[in-house]
């Protein structure tokens, strides 16, 4: 037999040995061994080490976080016994300094109790059950969400006789928010017994970045509102508060603009492809519910075409060039083309209606993303009306009056909506910054020359070995962070790009620098829509979700298993996020995955591994080029180091 074949028959054997000792995944006897892992006891009946009904309950006071996900980033002390909670007999104690955030709080313990329930595995009710009084005091009277907002919470639980006590302290109705989260989470369904709780806890939290962010591009496939509400849902629990709506591009404009009803005619793609006035209203109210900002974004002056054509025919010339043209690599970087005419005045009229329509569906405090990224030079240049106003007002067409053209597109922008907030909202004194894309004129040599750094935002969507975040920093540029080769999520679908898993995606680390606000995953949909956009971007989010609020030094390995507790929640409030390792490995802690972190930044999809003293680095390398799919490693990964790991890793 050929080595290939012998191979094959140990993947045969181990399956084999995975599957018999699979059997154990109903036990009622499972501990907290003294490495954190929760295991089937063996010896079920010996000694008194503390046992769980359930791999579930065991995990909610294993190890100094439980299952709470993101991890704490203060206090956080949890008791290991349990107590039995019936949603039913919840009571509530809201102490609060003004009405609206009295309603505020007790809609947050409507959507706590909502998605408590559904942890139920049968019956929520439990005889048994102790009182429990939750009780809720938020100081601020503000329901401003930004980034100077307060998200921070502390978390007592303690049970004396027959009452359990629930203390959440905030300071604003965020941060209180956040808490009901957390609270849920030392919480679990019991085949049995209802649901469980632990019987005490002392948690103190804040997050580390105040903008933690999914971004979703419903542009160029639809997405509808069932699947936006639950992203939603899905970030909530998640403790991400930015929704970042990219809501338009050259593909297509869905979005109603009450004054300027031509913009979806000409761009939706059809008019149930709309999300109208009353809709948006609906979503960023049922966002800000769960401590989430709705940050639309006005691509401009790029990423703008259909929706925009309608300027000849209106009588206010061309709105938009280049749009749609063939060949489309002669003038964008992806078809459909188009960009927007920055000599013409009706153009910056029209977007000001826009400005106008996004403001007052807003919140007061609330910004806006003028995207900004990927302007391709030869559209404009090829485009005489362009060239010729330029000549005529003093431009040459070199590289650096393209350039000057593109920064006076986005400074007249800021004007307008400068204009539009001062109008709407007088009692807002100091401007709002704005964001947009890292592009060519935010390169560091000439930023300055184009952007003012108190107006502007610059969000990066660089390599993480990128120079470019440390030099905007330097500058004195607030920074937002997409990092393209961790936290963009569509890729490793399409041409040569790698598709992230989880443990990548966690161990993207970002600076910490007070300029750094924070960062975004971003789901761009060219290739997926509502019926794969929430196994795309879930639960890789969330492996975003904990680098942004703990920012913690570990590593994803010690992280996994609070991981696959928290993805088992999201099913259970109705999210499809994609499987992420066999079942079996999820059932037997500590037999699957044991340096997955590390290997995660080289090795792209599903990686399972098994032990063996006699792999050598030939057969490591064979098995990785012909299988793939186990890969042994005790005796020759742990060897190898990472720079021996990088010149092993090359697939094909």
């Amino acid at each position: 037999m050929n080595q290939r074949g012998s191979f094959q028959v140990l993947i045969l054997h181990l399956f084999f040995i995975i599957f018999k000792q699979g059997e154990g995944e109903n036990s009622d006897q499972w501990v907290c061994t003294p490495n954190d892992y929760c295991v089937i006891d063996e010896a079920a009946n010996v000694g008194d080490v503390k046992r769980f009904e359930s791999q579930h309950d065991c995990r909610l006071s294993c190890g100094k976080y439980g299952a709470i996900w993101p991890m704490p980033t203060g206090d956080c002390v949890l008791g290991h016994e349990r107590i039995h909670f019936d949603p039913w007999k919840v009571r509530f104690n809201i102490m609060a300094n003004s009405s609206w955030t009295k309603q505020f709080l007790r809609e947050t313990n409507r959507i706590f109790v909502s998605n408590i329930i559904k942890e139920c595995l049968r019956n929520c009710t439990v005889e048994r059950s102790k009182e429990i009084l939750v009780r809720v005091s938020v100081n601020s009277t503000s329901l401003t969400l930004d980034w100077e907002s307060d998200e921070s919470y502390k978390l007592n639980i303690r049970t004396t006789g027959a009452a359990t006590f629930v203390d959440i302290k905030a300071e604003t109705v965020y941060g209180a928010r956040h808490a009901y989260e957390t609270l849920s989470n030392v919480i679990t369904g019991s085949a049995a017994n209802g649901l469980l709780m632990i019987n005490s806890a002392r948690i103190h939290d804040r997050p580390i970045y105040p903008h933690r962010g999914v971004l979703l591009d419903t542009a160029r496939n639809f997405i509808p509102l069932r699947q936006i509400r639950n992203t939603i849902d899905a970030m909530a629990s998640s403790k991400l508060n930015i929704f970042h709506w990219h809501v338009v591009d050259t593909h297509s404009f869905p979005l109603e603009i009450t004054r300027i009803p031509e913009m979806q005619r000409f761009g939706a793609y059809s008019p149930t492809n709309v999300y109208t006035r009353s809709e948006t209203i609906n979503m960023i109210k049922y966002a800000r519910l769960r401590g989430i900002r709705i940050l639309i974004e006005i691509d401009g002056p790029s990423h703008a075409g259909n929706g925009w054509q309608w300027g000849p025919m209106a009588g206010m010339g061309n709105l938009v060039v280049c749009a749609n043209q063939k060949p489309w690599r002669s003038y964008c970087v992806q078809p459909p083309c188009g960009q927007l005419n920055p000599l013409n005045d009706n153009m910056y009229s029209v977007m000001k209606e826009i400005y106008e329509d996004i403001a007052e569906i807003g919140a007061p405090e609330e910004t806006i993303h003028m995207g900004g990224d990927e302007v391709f030079i030869p559209c404009w240049n090829a485009t005489e009306e362009i060239t010729q106003k330029m000549l005529a007002t003093g431009f040459d067409l070199s590289l650096q009056s393209f350039y000057k053209l593109w920064s006076i597109f986005h400074g007249k922008n800021v004007e307008s909506w400068d204009e539009v907030n001062q109008r709407q909202f007088p009692y807002i004194k100091e401007p709002k910054p704005v964001i947009i894309w890292s592009s060519h004129i935010t390169d560091p040599e000439i930023i300055e020359n184009h952007l003012p750094k108190e107006r502007f935002i610059i969000q990066t969507w660089v390599a993480s070995n990128s120079s470019l975040n440390p030099m905007l920093l330097d500058l004195g540029y607030r920074v937002i962070k997409s990092t393209k080769n961790a936290w963009y999520l569509d890729h490793g679908f399409w041409g040569r790009t790698m598709y992230y898993n989880w443990a990548t995606v966690y161990n993207n680390k970002i600076e910490l620098h007070p300029n750094v606000l924070g960062g975004e995953v971003c789901m761009w949909s060219e290739y997926v829509d509502e019926f794969g956009v929430e196994s795309r971007i879930w639960p890789r989010a969330g492996a975003a979700a904990e680098r942004l609020w703990s920012n913690p030094k570990s590593g994803s390995y010690q992280a996994q298993y609070r991981f696959y507790r928290y993805r088992q929640r999201l099913i259970s409030r109705g999210i499809r996020p994609d499987a992420i390792i066999p079942k079996w490995c999820i059932l037997n802690e500590n037999h699957c995955i044991k340096l997955s972190a590390i290997v995660s930044h080289f090795v792209a999809g599903k990686v399972c591994f098994t032990a063996s003293r006699a792999t050598t680095e030939a057969h490591f390398k064979k098995s990785l080029y012909h299988d793939r799919l186990f890969l042994d490693f005790e005796s020759t990964i742990t060897s190898f180091t990472t720079h021996q790991f990088r010149g092993l890793i090359k697939l094909p």
